[in-house]
């Protein structure tokens, strides 16, 4: 056992501390150390700090369901690797099974806490990140990767829209009181009006799945999570190193997937600039994406399949026994969808269109 790991991991109550141990001994090739101290970012990802005879060193380690731990790994060793791209990634520098097989543990390479800002936009640092994005879309794009990462990672075109949304429908419709305890009058309402949304959504499919075939581009390898919490940059002797961490969900599917998610972290009045700065990285490859009208469509689209996709949990959650806070946060998911605005509000005709 490393000196200090549970002590430092004890207040989270992590397990299978033994197997994270032996990865870290391998990490410092076998010379005995100790934490000297440490982070807890979330339940699951903690940065430690390492001392040996041989040196310090920091290290990010993070606990994974099993897919999500694979998704990881072959985003990191073999489908960034494939495109030029191995420095997009921390290193991963050791991983080790829960004995039970339940889950994993990965010690990454600590990039820092450069995590790109939003409130106040840093030139350098989101052009970094961006072209970076460019770089993994464009490189990727019909890639023969690809349909290892669709099948290892996930659809996440117009069959994600298809899959969620269906998948939602099944959920709701089991909420009733002859199935789930605790279904009042108002709760059963709610339900309907969800219900009701997602149908009005699947009723759109044949105009959105027009619009993909049309102006959605080339399919790429996706992050499939790109919230600017999971962009790093890094002051390194040659510049900025950006980063994307958090493969959890890698995928298949146009770019517009990632771009909803990463323009929707930056306020409004920022959205166009940011797009601006990624239209003009992935020209040099000649893809042209489209404009912001055609694109509102292609964001909406995954938003929704997003907001359905918890629908489905969460019914799943009170099919299973859940609590109260389960039909809280229905209402949360139909506030989601109420709110729901074009992502490029100047040209957002084409998303309400459909």
């Amino acid at each position: 056992m490393i000196d200090g790991l549970a002590a430092a991991l004890e207040p989270s109550r992590e397990s299978a501390l033994p197997e994270l141990a032996g990865a870290l001994d391998a990490v410092l090739a076998g010379v005995p150390g100790r934490v000297v101290g440490h982070d807890t970012f979330k339940r699951g990802v903690h940065r430690l700090r390492l001392e040996s005879s041989a040196g310090s060193r920091s290290v990010v380690v993070k606990r994974l369901g099993l897919t999500q731990a694979r998704r990881n790994e072959l985003a990191f060793e073999r489908w960034l690797p494939a495109a030029g791209l191995a420095g997009g990634c921390p290193a991963l520098l050791g991983r080790a099974a829960e004995r039970s097989g339940r889950f994993m543990w990965h010690v990454y390479e600590d990039l820092g806490d450069g995590a790109l800002a939003t409130d106040t936009i840093d030139p350098a640092r989101a052009e970094a990140v961006i072209r970076l994005i460019a770089r993994l879309h464009a490189r990727f794009a019909s890639h023969p990767m690809l349909a290892e990462a669709r099948s290892l990672g996930g659809d996440l075109g117009i069959a994600f829209f298809d899959s969620n949304l269906r998948d939602a429908i099944h959920g709701l419709e089991r909420l009733r009181p002859s199935v789930v305890a605790g279904v009042t009058h108002e709760r059963s309402a709610l339900r309907d009006r969800l219900a009701a949304r997602i149908e009005s959504l699947l009723g759109s499919r044949a105009a959105r799945a027009r619009a993909f075939a049309a102006v959605a581009g080339p399919e790429t390898l996706l992050h499939g999570d790109l919230w600017t919490t999971n962009t790093l940059v890094q002051e390194t002797p040659g510049g900025l190193r950006a980063a994307l961490i958090d493969w959890d969900h890698a995928g298949a599917g146009p770019a517009s997937y990632d771009l909803s998610t990463f323009l929707l972290r930056f306020p409004v009045r920022d959205r166009h600039t940011v797009f601006d700065l990624y239209r003009r990285a992935v020209e040099p490859w000649g893809w042209n994406a489209p404009g912001p009208p055609e694109l509102n469509l292609l964001f909406d689209t995954a938003e929704c399949a997003r907001y359905a996709n918890r629908l489905s949990w969460l019914a799943l959650a009170l099919l299973e026994g859940g609590n109260e806070w389960v039909w809280e946060k229905l209402a949360l998911v139909e506030e989601w969808y109420e709110a729901l605005a074009p992502v490029l509000p100047d040209s957002g005709r084409g998303a309400r269109a459909a």
